[in-house]
């Protein structure tokens, strides 16, 4: 990290929800509150299956027109826009891909200085990853301030797995039930708004406790060896999950990484991950 700041571009795909349905269509679809977002700000939410699982995970910014911006890791655009169409019917309600949008990530203590405001975004969100918050700015034209650092991807990556923050196709599939991300359920589930599709699973999970049988973990790898995506974590000699998401930390000279450890592994556990000595410890329930 540069001076307090980190910042690079980030691939985003997004989609734009509008029509005099927008609101209460979406309000019966996803899991967040879509009244208690105001014009100009922004949530995080999750759209899932009838049976409860994740088909995406999003932000959702609204507009001062009643439209809506709803904002996805990249290759998942066209997942969140399909779901969303399954079950619109007879309602006004119409959905576009973004061409050409993409997104400058900035983080850090730096990441809210007033010299931010000079760059022209459609939207601005602030992101609270744990201990490394920031702000994301998104749109059609991210013209790049001079003087800021934009090769931060790698340091992006680490501050992204260190923080628990989730990423589609890595944390979030279409087998994740939401409990199993620490402060995913938090963030962007409303428990005081009306049904939406795949509530039942959510609430009878909040209802006992939020125990599930693979929660996901934050894991410190220690060698020089490669840690992927797909490797088996054991304890004592047994399997008990495996990797999801991996990055080399510089500042530690080890690898962290993100993984879903069985729930009868206590944090923080001695384990080994290819070949190599690791620890598991709690991902940050924060959001």
């Amino acid at each position: 990290m540069t001076a307090g700041i980190v910042a690079g571009p980030v691939p985003r795909d997004a989609v734009l929800v509008t029509g005099a349905d927008a609101a209460t269509y979406l309000q019966g679809q996803i899991s967040q509150d879509v009244e208690a977002v105001a014009p100009g700000t922004s949530a995080w939410s999750l759209v899932l299956a009838p049976q409860g699982k994740v088909d995406a995970w999003f932000r959702l910014t609204r507009g001062a027109d009643g439209s809506f911006v709803l904002d996805v890791d990249p290759g998942f655009g066209e997942t969140l826009l399909s779901r969303l169409e399954r079950f619109r019917l007879r309602v006004d309600v119409s959905f576009e891909r973004l061409a050409g949008w993409r997104m400058l990530a900035v983080r850090g203590p730096r990441a809210t200085e007033a010299w931010l405001d000079t760059v022209d975004a459609e939207v601005r969100s602030v992101v609270d990853w744990p201990g490394f918050g920031g702000i994301d700015l998104l749109g059609p034209d991210i013209a790049l301030p001079p003087g800021l650092p934009t090769d931060g991807a790698d340091d992006l990556e680490v501050a992204r797995i260190r923080a628990g923050w989730p990423a589609m196709g890595r944390e979030l599939t279409e087998r994740t039930i939401p409990a199993e991300v620490g402060g995913l359920v938090e963030s962007s589930v409303s428990f005081t708004k009306g049904c939406y599709t795949g509530q039942e699973l959510v609430a009878r999970i909040d209802s006992r406790g939020g125990n599930v049988p693979r929660p996901v973990r934050l894991l410190e790898v220690r060698g020089d060896g490669e840690v992927s995506p797909g490797d088996e974590i054991t304890v004592d000699g047994k399997a008990v999950g495996e990797i999801t998401s991996a990055a080399a930390d510089p500042d530690s000279a080890m690898t962290v990484a993100l993984g879903q450890v069985h729930r009868r592994v206590e944090p923080p556990a001695a384990a080994t991950v290819a070949g190599m000595a690791a620890t598991v410890l709690a991902t940050v329930a924060t959001r």
